[in-house]
């Protein structure tokens, strides 16, 4: 069923929370704890849009069903539906990136200047579905499975809506804009201010444990633009054989708040 063993584990996990997301939904009768649910899990959410943008540059399942039915979890939890990452990033922003009038995902402002990071994520988070929509517009299939499953997505949405709207919009529908606001913003950590038209110096990399092992290895950046088909579990691998022609001044630490959450589980594994 699986393509690569390595998704076993997070899809599974994903997979289990969406099913506790709908236990609560179907049960909670308190607004308070409905909220307090949804706060606990923006940072789980968050970390999972690494996940959902893995499996569009190489899907999960060898079945399509399959896919399709994972992509409607991810839809809920992170906000971006089917095939909207393969639109705004893979046909798009990994095209683009190195050219900053056409970049899906553009860090630099009309002017030329850097915008700043809060900046950047309301832009890219406000634009994403029209900007995956017109590069749909030169690829009919994947437009058409995009605007397809998205239909499928937002009426589910719609229904929980009529069933309990207050825990609809807390449960779902705040968090799915949330992690959409988040996955933008985490994406300026990648390129912003790096204006480079050689690949090798054209994205920040992480190469913290934890950051990784919370994102699929997603700072590994460079290794990703090179090999974007490459599964998330090979990118370290690759690193190694490229790291050398990464300039120094190319890896940093992650951004703020998630460097602090890697010592947190370190103090927390040692315990």
């Amino acid at each position: 069923m699986f393509k690569y063993k390595e998704d076993r584990i997070p899809i599974t996990l994903f997979a289990a929370y969406f099913g506790v997301d709908l236990i609560v939904f179907f049960t909670a009768e308190s607004v308070v704890f409905v909220v307090l649910w949804m706060l606990l899990g923006i940072v789980p959410k968050a970390f999972i849009s690494s996940w959902n943008h893995h499996h569009q540059h190489v899907e999960t399942f060898h079945r399509a069903i399959c896919n399709r039915l994972l992509e409607i979890v991810y839809g809920f939890q992170t906000g971006i539906v089917s095939h909207g990452w393969v639109l705004h990033h893979v046909l798009g922003h990994h095209v683009n990136y190195l050219d900053q009038e056409k970049d899906e995902s553009r860090w630099k402002r009309r002017d030329g200047q850097t915008m700043g990071e809060f900046e950047y994520g309301f832009k890219v988070a406000l634009t994403g579905y029209p900007r995956a929509f017109q590069v749909g517009l030169r690829f009919p299939r994947p437009q058409r499975i995009f605007v397809l499953m998205g239909l499928v997505t937002f009426g589910l949405l719609a229904f929980f809506f009529y069933l309990n709207w207050v825990n609809a919009f807390f449960i779902f529908a705040l968090p799915m804009m949330i992690s959409l606001y988040i996955t933008a913003w985490h994406t300026y950590s990648h390129h912003a201010g790096v204006d480079s038209q050689d690949p090798h110096e054209a994205s920040f990399n992480i190469t913290e444990k934890w950051h990784n092992l919370l994102t699929g290895n997603l700072g590994y950046h460079t290794a990703h633009h090179l090999r974007p088909a490459l599964h998330w579990s090979q990118l370290p691998q690759f690193h190694e054989t490229i790291k050398d022609e990464i300039p120094p001044h190319l890896f940093r630490r992650p951004p703020r708040p998630i460097c602090w959450i890697g010592p947190l589980l370190a103090f927390a594994h040692v315990k």
